[in-house]
Formats: structure tokens, sequence, C-alpha cells
């Protein structure tokens, strides 16, 4: 399992995220906006809320929202010209 280390919100329900490996690059969560445990993320403030959790090191918001650490992975590295390998 990948682990994430550090992560900032952009605009559009984007993060930004930097894996252990160096692996960085933004994420576009907008289509998951609004449907299901993501309709939380409409609250004002709550996507920023997002934080780095300490046992899974994914992403994850209160009330146990979390994605897949290797699934944000695969995504970033898909879009080479988005990732960066520090």
């Amino acid at each position: 399992m990948r682990k994430i280390v550090e992560v900032k919100i952009e605009p559009g329900f984007k993060v930004w995220i930097r894996f252990a490996d160096g692996v960085s690059g933004a994420v576009d969560l907008s289509g998951m906006a609004g449907k299901g445990v993501f309709k939380a993320w409409d609250r004002p403030g709550f996507f920023a809320s997002v934080f780095i959790d300490e046992e899974s090191h994914t992403i994850a918001w209160p009330g146990g929202i979390d994605l897949c650490p290797d699934s944000l992975y695969d995504e970033i590295c898909a879009g080479s010209s988005k990732a960066s390998n520090a």
C-alpha cells in the first residue's frame, strides 16, 4: 500500500498529493463530489478539512470518508504530465 505524506487542496475539488516515494501530482475528485458519502464535500469548508489518516496513510475527511491510496497513486501516474518524482 502506498503512503501519502502530504496533501494540499486545490480549487474545484482537486487535491495535490505527495507519496513517500516522491511521486506527486494533482487528482481531480470533482466527479465524486455530491454523490453518496461524498455529498458531504458540498458543505462549506468540508472538502478543505482533508487530512492524512495516520493508520491507513491515505487522505481522509471527518466521518470516516477516505480514498484508496493505491488508486490515487495510479491516477497520478496515469496523468504523468501532472506527476513528478521529487
